[in-house]
């Protein structure tokens, strides 16, 4: 099989050619039709996470291995399956999602469908396994594979992380008031995704915050009831956009400006979940923790049982589409560094041929 992969850290992405994996047991095989290009895949390709005053932590140290075609937002065409796999309802060129959250397969959380927060082994397509940026990829079992009739696959695509992502993120916040506003930090492809789940779960009062006024324009287009412009006093913005101290908080890009001026936006008894990898440290005066009674959670991905709920809610219509622009899959490297630049609106989907 092709892949545009990362060969060398940071250096252009380059097309190899990779032996063409053979399913064993419940894997399964597809020819790659749509993958999304993540933010996440950018921190992959540099190969570190920036941890503040207590340095890097390494791609290579938690097990990556090159040559890696990256991609964990991907549909495909079913080509062939393992032996395990057989009986379960597949058949050559069918088209499905595919959930890329791989872990042990083995332990407690993997068994309650909580393989994205597998402690023994990640196996996550596109990390620790070739994901979507190539021509085939080897799903790890078939419950993996999810139908999206009546979707378009581009869009569908984008559900693996970015929208899962941001279902689990606003699940940890609920329940909130339809009335009650949310702050959106960060309005790229997962943020414009996030106002769309918000508004098809019913919510109301939704502000995004970014540097972009294009990327907030985008916001407002896709539902957002408030925007600001994030500088020098963001918090300040955000409670004047809000009316008053916030109760529910998504960082999608969690840097160290962005916490903090997310912690002084909040008001009593609100929660701030921490999505984004964009590095740095968080310092915040600890009495105020208790005192305002806050509350600061992480969020990793989603799980296939979420993606499962997130598919269902966009085939029921309840889901404005994103932004979405089709790129060549050849042309994978140019198109990870123009999200490098900023200069994505919505997603960037690489297609085959």
């Amino acid at each position: 099989m092709r892949a545009w992969a990362v060969t060398e850290l940071g250096k252009p992405l380059k097309e190899i050619e990779l032996p063409t994996p053979e399913p064993q047991g419940d894997e399964v095989l597809l020819e790659v039709t749509h993958a999304g290009v993540c933010h996440s895949d950018l921190h992959i390709w540099e190969g570190e996470y920036d941890l503040g005053q207590r340095g890097k932590l390494r791609m290579t140290d938690r097990g990556v291995k090159l040559p890696l075609a990256l991609g964990h937002e991907i549909v495909g065409r079913v080509v062939k399956w393992g032996p395990g796999a057989e009986g379960k309802g597949l058949e050559k060129g069918q088209i499905r999602l595919v959930f890329p959250w791989v872990g042990c397969g083995t332990c407690a959380r993997c068994a309650r469908g909580e393989e994205n927060l597998c402690a023994v082994k990640s196996r996550s397509l596109g990390v620790y396994q070739n994901g979507g940026y190539a021509t085939h990829v080897l799903s790890s079992h078939y419950k993996h594979l999810i139908p999206i009739d009546g979707l378009d696959p581009a869009l569908a695509a984008t559900y693996a992380c970015s929208g899962v992502t941001v279902y689990s993120a606003i699940r940890k916040l609920m329940p909130m008031g339809a009335e009650e506003p949310i702050v959106v930090v960060g309005a790229g492809g997962l943020g414009l995704n996030a106002i769309a789940i918000l508004k098809a779960l019913g919510h109301k009062r939704i502000c995004a915050v970014d540097i972009d006024a294009t990327k907030l324009e985008a916001a407002k287009k896709q539902g957002a009831t408030d925007t600001v412009l994030a500088g020098a006093d963001t918090a300040k913005r955000i409670v004047e956009a809000c009316g008053g101290p916030v109760l529910g908080i998504i960082d999608l890009v969690n840097g160290s400006k962005t916490a903090a001026d997310a912690f002084d936006a909040m008001g009593k008894g609100g929660k701030l979940v921490q999505v984004g990898l964009f590095g740095g440290e968080m310092n915040i005066p600890l009495p105020l923790m208790p005192i305002r009674a806050i509350t600061i959670q992480g969020s990793y991905v989603g799980s296939l049982p979420e993606l499962h709920e997130v598919v269902k809610l966009a085939q029921d219509g309840k889901v404005p589409a994103i932004p979405i622009t089709l790129e060549k899959m050849a042309n994978a490297d140019a198109a990870l560094h123009r999200l490098k630049d900023g200069k994505v609106t919505g997603r960037t989907i690489l297609v085959a041929g």
